[in-house]
């Protein structure tokens, strides 16, 4: 299996299930870590945050979430990601600590990336997720904008949600943002969450550089993630199936420009 893939875990203990653990000394991530936890309704979860900033995504089921003395109460939307609405998310700055309380069973995206400007602590409702309709031909996608990078929550963190139907190319045509090269490109790591409806299902991903010193091709099922520290990074999914995932970026500066592969930049100007 590729070094970039990783499985869903099933460690648990009191209620609550680290599915996902992905940081600096598993990865070759610098900006980006991610979490996911499976949480019994009752159960709780916490962290004391230093030098990152997280954002916390209701995937599914509700919670509440603490920190100091604010509540962010019943949030969450849906049972299934597949009903293809936006959720709710709450923003803590570093050097905060936060509590989740599952009020029903739920599962959560815990979106790291480092600061050291403290930011006021907001929740984040569905509402107000843009939602997007991309691409065109067998390149169409919708995007739940959850923190991008022209909304002045975070320092680092961008998170977005995408769906892709089957028989489409997601993140395509094949584009990267590893220069930090402004304005024609930016440094941003990412890890993408993948979920997939039906479960059985998988989808392809390739993450691969202009020299070829990185190219993984990966068949990727439901629960895995895949990380991206450099390279481009086209996302297939077969007919039949419908493509979930969650992206999230970080890198040093909060800017989303990216770079397409020149070899394929061409299908944009078709008619």
């Amino acid at each position: 299996m590729s070094k970039l893939q990783y499985k869903p875990n099933k460690n648990s203990k009191a209620g609550v299930t680290l599915l996902q653990d992905i940081h600096e000394g598993n990865s070759d991530l610098t900006y980006v870590s991610f979490k996911l936890i499976q949480m019994d309704s009752g159960a709780t979860y916490s962290e004391i945050l230093k030098d990152k900033e997280v954002c916390i995504v209701a995937l599914t089921g509700n919670a509440s979430v603490r920190t100091g003395d604010q509540w962010f109460k019943d949030l969450g939307t849906r049972e299934s990601v597949f009903e293809k609405k936006p959720t709710d998310s709450v923003y803590i700055s570093n050097d905060s600590e936060f509590e989740i309380s599952a009020d029903r069973a739920c599962k959560l995206a815990l979106c790291y990336a480092p600061s050291t400007e403290k930011k006021p602590a907001q929740v984040i409702r569905a509402a107000d997720n843009s939602v997007e309709h991309r691409g065109k031909y067998q390149n169409k996608r919708m995007v739940h904008n959850i923190l991008p990078d022209n909304v002045d929550i975070s320092n680092s963190l961008l998170v977005v949600e995408v769906y892709t139907e089957g028989g489409n190319f997601s993140s395509y045509p094949p584009h990267k943002h590893d220069r930090d090269h402004l304005p024609e490109e930016s440094f941003l790591e990412e890890t993408y969450y993948h979920e997939i409806d039906p479960e059985q299902g998988f989808v392809f991903q390739r993450v691969y550089t202009d020299d070829r010193s990185l190219d993984e091709t990966m068949s990727v099922e439901h629960g895995d993630v895949v990380s991206v520290p450099k390279g481009y990074h086209p996302v297939g999914v077969p007919d039949g199936y419908t493509s979930y995932y969650l992206n999230v970026m970080a890198g040093p500066k909060k800017i989303w420009k990216f770079h397409n592969d020149p070899d394929h930049e061409w299908i944009l100007a078709r008619k």
